[in-house]
C-alpha cells in the first residue's frame, strides 16, 4: 500500500532525526513561514512533500549559499496572481499584490480566510514549493541517475 504524500506522519523528532538537523531548525523554519506542517493536539506532524521540500531547503541554505531571506525571494518570483490567474478586478485589492514580493502566505489574505482557504492546501502555495524543487533540487537526481 502506497502512503499519500501529503499526509502528515512524522513527528517533529522524527523528522529532525531524518534529516540530521535539530528540531529548533524546524521550529525556525515554521516561524520563518517555510514550512506549515500539519498540527494535531499542538504536535507538528509532516508529510513526505514536507520531507522533500525541507529536503531542498537544507540543499537551498547549505550548499547553494542562500540565508532564509534567500530562499523566500526565491518563492516569490513567480507571482501568486500569475499561478491563479485573477481578475484585474480581485488584483487591485489583494493584499498579496499590494505587499509583493511578501508571499501570500505570509499575509493570509482577507480574500482566503473569507473563502475558507488554507495556505498549506493553496495551489499557489504548493505549486511555488514544487516550482524551486524542481528548478534547484531534482536537477541533482537526474544528473545521479545518469551517472
Amino acid at each position: 500500500m502506497e502512503v499519500e504524500n501529503t499526509k502528515a506522519l512524522y513527528p517533529i523528532g522524527i523528522v529532525a532525526e531524518l534529516l540530521n538537523i535539530h528540531p529548533r531548525t524546524l521550529r525556525i523554519y515554521e516561524q520563518e513561514g517555510l514550512i506549515k506542517p500539519a498540527r494535531r493536539g499542538g504536535k507538528r506532524f509532516y508529510s513526505n512533500n514536507d520531507l522533500q521540500w525541507l529536503k531542498c531547503l537544507r540543499r537551498l541554505l547549505n550548499e547553494d549559499g542562500l540565508n532564509i531571506a534567500g530562499v523566500k525571494k526565491l518563492l516569490t518570483v513567480a507571482p501568486c496572481w500569475e499561478i491563479r490567474g485573477c481578475e484585474e478586478f480581485v488584483r487591485k485589492s489583494c493584499p498579496a499584490i499590494l505587499n509583493f514580493p511578501v508571499p501570500c502566505w505570509d499575509l493570509v489574505p482577507r480574500a482566503c480566510k473569507e473563502k475558507g482557504l488554507v495556505c498549506t492546501e493553496c495551489e499557489v502555495y504548493l505549486k511555488k514549493k514544487n516550482h524551486v524543487m524542481m528548478q534547484r533540487c531534482m536537477e541533482e537526481k537526474v544528473q545521479d541517475s545518469t551517472a
